[in-house]
């Protein structure tokens, strides 16, 4: 894994925010604390099964994420505040060749939201990104509705690009969701990669 080697490192803040790649035995943790967001994350999150929010069904999830890591198709990685495990964000969809580019995702359990943690999470996914991984671009969708993560985004430098009409099933329908893009601090319009 020579593009993605130097990121399992923990990313550290002021803030006590740091971000590490996710690993099976954060399958316990992660179930709980999805169990205790599952209403919170409901809305913005696609249906799950009872399964996914047991230990078991973390690990499996987890097994996943670790497997798409190794095949450099993603990063996988916890939010922690203080040490604690509270929140994921993920470099999905890693895309080389032309596109250099991958879509993120984010949640932050709600005894954090609003306290800049997911800010800080992005900025620090950000410099992995567009460091170790060497990518052009980072996209993210979120519904037209979830205004706080917009606010997270434009916090980062990501300028809104477009509309996409019914995007994604979640919480029962079909939702309209913005697309938000940032370039590469070194993007100069010509160079692939640096």
């Amino acid at each position: 894994m020579t593009a993605v080697a130097g990121v399992s490192a923990l990313r550290r803040s002021r803030r006590g925010v740091r971000l590490r790649t996710v690993h099976l035995g954060d399958a316990e943790r992660l179930a709980a604390l999805y169990t205790e967001n599952r209403e919170y994350l409901r809305p913005w999150e696609p249906e799950r099964d009872d399964a996914y929010f047991t230990v078991d069904g973390q690990r499996d999830n987890l097994r996943a994420l670790v497997e798409a890591y190794a095949a450099e198709e993603m990063w996988p990685g916890v939010i922690l505040v203080d040490g604690e495990i509270a929140g994921r964000i993920t470099l999905n969809n890693i895309l080389r060749g032309p596109l250099q580019s991958c879509f993120v995702g984010y949640w932050v359990a709600r005894a954090h939201a609003g306290r800049g943690v997911a800010t800080e999470a992005l900025r620090q996914a950000l410099d992995v990104a567009f460091g170790p991984l060497r990518l052009h671009r980072v996209e993210a969708f979120t519904r037209v509705d979830n205004l706080a993560s917009q606010r997270v985004l434009e916090r980062n430098g990501f300028t809104r690009v477009g509309t996409a009409r019914r995007h994604i099933h979640l919480d029962g329908r079909w939702h309209d969701e913005h697309l938000f893009e940032r370039l590469a601090p070194w993007d100069d319009g010509v160079t692939l990669t640096p």
